[in-house]
C-alpha cells in the first residue's frame, strides 16, 4: 500500500485548513497563490492537469484578497486557490471543453464560478477534461493526456481528470468537477479522493439550465470529506432562471454528526447495460472490506441491488442529445474527433420522441427506486468495475469499441445522473500495483446530509487522507513519455 512520502511542504493543505490560515494571517493570499502556480508550473509536464493557468490574473486576485483580509474582511474562502474543470465559464478565458482550436473568451462567469468567487475564492487556472467530457479518461489531440499522480502511466479517469489529478497531487485545495455519467466520482476513485456529485440543480450549470439534458451536475474533488462539503457549501446555490432549484443543505454540519445506525444495501451487480461488464476480483474485494467496516460501525449492511430495470434505455437519449447540443455550438466542427460526431448524430436522431419519452421515464424511475429507500438508507456499490486504465488504452478506439471499454469499467456510476440524486465517492484502498480504487456511497433525493456524515465516519476510521501519491509524480517536472 502507498504510504505518506514524508515532506509534505510543496503539497497544498486542505481547503478548511488554507482559509483559517488565511484569516487567521499566518500566510498571505499572494504567497499562497505564488506557491500554487509554483506546484502546477513544476506538474504540468508530468501531470498535465490544467488546460489554462491564470497566472497574472490569480496574483491580482489574491493581492486585492489581501486588502480585504487587512481589513478585517472574512469570507468563506477568501484568498483560497481552486481549481475548476474546463467546462465552467470563467470570465475572460475560453470554454474549450477538451475541444481543439483557439476558443474566444466568454464574457461573464458561470453561476458555480461566480459563488466561488462570492465567497471570496482565487481561481488559478481550467482544469483538463477529455472532448465533452464523454469519456472516463482524459486525453486528447487538444491537450494531450493527463497523468494520475498514482502511477502516470495510468489515467486519472474522467473526464474531470485534470480536476482530480491537481487535487491529488497537492496542487491545489479542491477543485470543480461536473459528472454526467459518473464523471467526478470515477477519477476521485481512481486518484484517491472525496468525489460529491450532489442533487441535480444543488450547484447551479448555469449558463444551461440543464447540462446534456439534466443528467450532468457540477460536484467536487477534495481529500477530506469536510473539505467536500465546504466547497459544496459554498457553491451551491441558483441562477433565477434556473430549472431545478432543490431545498437547501448545510453540508458542512452534516459532517460532524452522527449518522446513525443505517440500513446500507451492498449493490455489487453492475446496472442493466446493453454490453458485457464484471466486477473485477481486485476491486470486490476492496468494496466488500468497506461494507465489512460499516458492519463493525454498527449498521446494518446486507447484498441487495436497487430494481434498475431497463434504465440504460433512458440514458442514452439524453446523453447524446446533449453531445449534440453541445456540438451545434461548436465553433470548430471539424476538429472533433469522429467518435464525436458519430454521438451528435446519434443524438439528433433521438431527440424527438424518444427523448420525449426518456425524460417522461424519470419520474417512474424515481418512485421504483425510491421504494428501494423504504427498505435501507444507503447504497453502497463499486464506483468502477476496474482500476484505472493505462494511458491511451482508449484513445484511438472506434466508436464502438469505445463504448465496449468504458462499460467494461465504469458499469456503475451513471444510473445516478439519470436519477438526479446524490452520490459521494469514498476511497476504497488500492488494487495491486498501489492504484487506487473507490466506492460510492448513493442516496435518494436531497440525502447529502446523510451520505456526507457517514462518510465522514468511515473517514474518521480509515484516515485515507494520510496517504498521498508517490512524491516524484509531482516533483518531477520532466516530459511525459
Amino acid at each position: 500500500m502507498p504510504l505518506d512520502p514524508g515532506d509534505r511542504a510543496d503539497r497544498a493543505e486542505g481547503l478548511a485548513e488554507t482559509a483559517r490560515a488565511l484569516a487567521d494571517g499566518e500566510v498571505s493570499a499572494r504567497e499562497l497563490v505564488e506557491r500554487t502556480l509554483a506546484r502546477i508550473e513544476a506538474a504540468q509536464g508530468t501531470l498535465n492537469a490544467f488546460r489554462v493557468v491564470r497566472a497574472e490574473a490569480a496574483l491580482a486576485e489574491a493581492e486585492a484578497a489581501d486588502r480585504e483580509l487587512a481589513d478585517g474582511a472574512r469570507r468563506p474562502l477568501l484568498g483560497v486557490p481552486v481549481a475548476v474543470k474546463d467546462d465552467m465559464d470563467v470570465a475572460g478565458e475560453p470554454t474549450a471543453f477538451g475541444c481543439r482550436g483557439e476558443h474566444p473568451p466568454v464574457a461573464e462567469d458561470g453561476e458555480a464560478v461566480r459563488r466561488l468567487r462570492a465567497a471570496g475564492a482565487v481561481i488559478v487556472g481550467k482544469t483538463n477534461t477529455c472532448e465533452l467530457g464523454q469519456w472516463p479518461f482524459t486525453e486528447g489531440p487538444a491537450f494531450g493526456a493527463t497523468r494520475n499522480p498514482w502511477s502516470t502511466e495510468h489515467t486519472p479517469g474522467g473526464s474531470s481528470g485534470g480536476s482530480a489529478a491537481a487535487v491529488a497531487a497537492g496542487l491545489v485545495p479542491a477543485a470543480l468537477g461536473s459528472d454526467g455519467a459518473g464523471s467526478v466520482r470515477i477519477p476521485a476513485a481512481w486518484t484517491h479522493l472525496i468525489g460529491i456529485k450532489p442533487q441535480r440543480g444543488r450547484i447551479s450549470t448555469w449558463p444551461r439550465g440543464e447540462s446534456f439534458q439534466g443528467i450532468t451536475v457540477n460536484g467536487t474533488l477534495t481529500r477530506t470529506v469536510a473539505d467536500g462539503a465546504l466547497l459544496l457549501d459554498t457553491a451551491s446555490g441558483n441562477h433565477a432562471q434556473d430549472p431545478h432549484r432543490p431545498p437547501a443543505v448545510d453540508a458542512s454540519a452534516a459532517v460532524g454528526r452522527d449518522p446513525g445506525r443505517l440500513r446500507v444495501a451492498l449493490a455489487l451487480k453492475p446496472p442493466f447495460t446493453a454490453l458485457p461488464a464484471r466486477l473485477l476480483p481486485d476491486v470486490r474485494v476492496r468494496v466488500v472490506e468497506l461494507a465489512e467496516k460499516l458492519a463493525g460501525l454498527g449498521h446494518t449492511v446486507e447484498e441487495a441491488d436497487p430494481p434498475y430495470g431497463q434504465i440504460g434505455l433512458t440514458f442514452i437519449p439524453r446523453a447524446t442529445a446533449g453531445i449534440a447540443e453541445w456540438v451545434a455550438e461548436a465553433p470548430f466542427p471539424a476538429l472533433l474527433d469522429p467518435r464525436t460526431r458519430e454521438a451528435a448524430r446519434l443524438g439528433r436522431l433521438l431527440a424527438g420522441a424518444p427523448l420525449r419519452a426518456a425524460r417522461r421515464a424519470e419520474a417512474a424511475l424515481h418512485r421504483r427506486i425510491g421504494a428501494f429507500f423504504e427498505t435501507y438508507d444507503v447504497v453502497l456499490a463499486p464506483t468502477t468495475a476496474a482500476p484505472p486504465p493505462r494511458i491511451g488504452a482508449m484513445l484511438d478506439l472506434g466508436g464502438f469499441a469505445t463504448d465496449r471499454a468504458m462499460i467494461a469499467a465504469c458499469p456503475y456510476a451513471w444510473p445516478w445522473n439519470v436519477l438526479g440524486w446524490p452520490g459521494v465517492n469514498v476511497p476504497a484502498g488500492f488494487a495491486p500495483g498501489g492504484l487506487p480504487v473507490g466506492a460510492q456511497l448513493l442516496g435518494p433525493a436531497d440525502s447529502e446530509p446523510l451520505l456526507l456524515s457517514l462518510a465522514a465516519q468511515l473517514e474518521s476510521e480509515l484516515r485515507w487522507y494520510e496517504l498521498w501519491p508517490p512524491h516524484t509524480a509531482v516533483a518531477d517536472s520532466s516530459p511525459a513519455v
